[in-house]
């Protein structure tokens, strides 16, 4: 058995910990994301493990492109240990569907671009294919 005692982390450490951006730390304290944490006789933050975790969940969340509001409702069912597999998952669907009708939205927008980049002739003139495109919307 290790008897050693973990030394607490600061917000530093905790940002290098986690790859997260200082400020960006600050900011999930600000908005509840992350909690406050336990202050120590001096007065600085005392981070652990625990806290470690609850940003690198924050971060992966995010780059699954779930929205502060969705990471917090996941985190309330965390939290609160009342979570379901099917709260989750419907959380889960419900930004499965956002995240297909922004794909929806970006291949469409992007066969639009390809079409009028292709009619562009690129001549040094002043008629100019995408010009005539962003006037005609």
């Amino acid at each position: 058995m290790d008897n050693r005692s973990v030394k607490p982390l600061r917000r530093i450490d905790l940002a290098r910990a986690t790859g997260c951006n200082l400020e960006t730390v600050r900011y999930y304290e600000t908005v509840g994301i992350m909690p406050d944490p336990p202050r120590s006789a001096k007065g600085y933050r005392s981070y652990d493990d625990a806290h470690v975790r609850r940003l690198k969940f924050v971060m992966r969340s995010r780059d699954l492109g779930f929205t502060l509001e969705e990471i917090r409702g996941l985190l309330g069912l965390v939290d609160d240990r009342s979570q379901t597999c099917a709260d989750v998952q419907a959380v889960a669907e419900g930004h499965l569907k956002d995240v297909q009708a922004k794909i929806a939205d970006l291949t469409r927008i992007e066969r639009v671009l390809s079409e009028t980049v292709a009619r562009c002739t690129g001549d040094a003139v002043p008629e100019c294919a995408v010009i005539d495109a962003l006037l005609d919307v």
